[in-house]
């Protein structure tokens, strides 16, 4: 797994077919055997290739339990400058080029990993030929989306948001959705659970876990993570056990990059 703070790239097992609920732009790109997804509650379609908008609920399926993903950042990214396929594409789509793209990344990071000494901006390259352009985003919630994004596990609420970049409450929490594109709180939410990523290769306690990255309890931790990746956390941490993260990954919470 290559983490960072707007790029996720995952390669290994895929858990027991489940409803998930993601809150980045999320690409599945078949292993060997085609995937199978589900958007709500629409048709199974079979694929090489899947694009998931952010906060989409959807299943996915494989026979051979082995799949690739890649995920994007939405508030990170011009979502009108992305390649046609990304930028329209929902559930099952075709880009043979891209599927062949990614299975060659793939294969170079497994065989060279370890060596490379993989950047954050390396990441756009190496899977997309290039940097994605950025979304431009007001400089007062650009500011609230960074503190977010560097510190998910901090209390942070939306009035003392609005208060440190001296906005109005509704003012606020209206120019924070149609700045990032959904509500402040679903994007604290979202970004809270998948901190948990940098956890799942560590010999952690799950109840510690759950404190470090701001839950008030396991239950509300259990809970939540399950409603976005359709797991329980004890099963994806269990299926991380051979999971290898290589390149530069992105601190943990509350800790210095």
């Amino acid at each position: 797994m290559w983490l960072t703070r707007s790029r996720l790239f995952y390669a290994g097992l895929l858990g027991t077919p489940s409803v998930r609920n993601m809150g980045g732009l999320t690409i599945y790109v078949a292993v060997r055997e085609p995937l199978r997804i589900r958007l709500g509650d629409g048709p199974w379609q079979t694929t090489d290739l899947a694009v998931v908008p952010a906060y989409v609920p959807h299943w996915i399926a494989c026979d051979g339990r082995m799949i690739t993903d890649i995920g994007l950042e939405p508030e990170s990214l011009d979502m009108a400058r992305l390649p046609a396929f990304l930028r329209d594409g929902v559930g099952a789509v075709e880009a043979p080029e891209f599927v062949r793209h990614v299975k060659q990344a793939h294969a170079y990071l497994a065989a060279r990993g370890r060596d490379l000494d993989l950047q954050a901006d390396s990441f756009d390259h190496l899977f997309f030929g290039g940097a994605l352009a950025p979304r431009p985003l007001d400089a007062r919630i650009e500011m609230v989306v960074r503190r977010i994004a560097e510190s998910p596990s901090a209390p942070l609420t939306a009035e003392a948001c609005a208060a440190a970049v001296h906005l109005s409450f509704s003012r606020f929490l209206h120019l924070f959705k149609q700045e990032v594109g959904v509500p402040f709180r679903s994007f604290r939410t979202w970004k809270r659970a998948r901190s948990m990523l940098h956890y799942v290769t560590q010999d952690s306690n799950l109840a510690e876990v759950a404190l470090d990255i701001g839950y008030p309890d396991s239950t509300h931790f259990s809970h939540s993570i399950r409603q976005i990746y359709g797991l329980k956390p004890s099963d994806i941490f269990a299926g991380s056990r051979r999971l290898e993260l290589i390149g530069t990954v992105a601190a943990a919470p509350g800790r210095p990059s």
